[in-house]
């Protein structure tokens, strides 16, 4: 069986849960990370992509990615740049409620799971 990739768009799914996550950025940022290592191992590949200044954080099994630039939409661009430049982009599922990035990495044959979804999959 074929490894599950995952590429989830970070502030997005820190952002689809009010729990705060404004007052301590960095942490919210960790915590998703920590939890997509409890998800990533043999059968799983993730990837998340964060925006903002780059800090330490390496998570066990998951790739941390940090936007490229800072801005509008910059996560959401290096996103559709993975997707665009993978191998077999309908073999990844990408993880947003962005509706444009959404649109971008479908375009390129990737499946999209909304923030919400995800985090109920997962009991995030």
């Amino acid at each position: 069986m074929a490894k599950e990739r995952w590429v989830v768009d970070g502030m997005n799914v820190i952002g689809s849960k009010p729990d705060g996550w404004w007052r301590d950025r960095h942490g919210a940022m960790r915590a998703l990370a920590e939890r997509l290592a409890e998800l990533a191992g043999e059968d799983r590949d993730v990837t998340v992509v964060f925006d903002g200044r780059p800090f330490e954080l390496t998570p066990e099994g998951v790739r941390v990615e940090f936007a490229t630039r800072r801005g509008p939409n910059a996560a959401d661009d290096d996103i559709a740049r993975l997707v665009e430049a993978d191998e077999d982009p309908a073999g990844l599922r990408v993880v947003t409620s962005d509706q444009d990035l959404a649109r971008r990495v479908r375009e390129h044959g990737a499946e999209v799971v909304g923030s919400g979804v995800f985090r109920d999959m997962f009991g995030l």
